[in-house]
């Protein structure tokens, strides 16, 4: 069974950092991409990062040179820094993991920005 565990997040004031980790068990299949994305009270779910399995990376333009998405592939953990946080940063931040045909979500962490 696929389980994806994520810890990092918390209530922060703007202009702060927070780091988040989202570790991957139990998958069968070669992981292709993890990425995170997250969901404001009232809003759809958005991208914030991906990475894929040769390095390369996305961001939404709301995050880019504030966040950095990074991965230890022998650990299947994905990191997001989050530096210079803004209130609208303000969300539930999901874990994703793409691996063989599947999709995976993890539960979601609450990232609170305080202005």
């Amino acid at each position: 069974q696929v389980r994806l565990v994520e810890s990092g997040g918390g209530l922060v004031q703007a202009g702060g950092s927070l780091r988040l980790s989202c570790a991957a068990s139990g998958v069968m299949f070669s992981i292709k991409a993890m990425g995170w994305y997250r969901q404001a009270p009232g809003n759809q779910r958005e991208l914030v990062a991906t990475i894929i399995s040769g390095g390369s990376t996305n961001y939404a333009d709301s995050v880019k040179g504030r966040f950095t998405i990074s991965r230890d592939g022998a650990a299947n953990t994905v990191y997001l820094q989050m530096n210079f946080l803004k209130p609208e940063d303000t969300a539930v931040y999901y874990c994703q993991t793409v691996a063989g045909p599947f999709a995976y979500w993890g539960q979601g962490t609450q990232v609170t920005v305080s202005s």
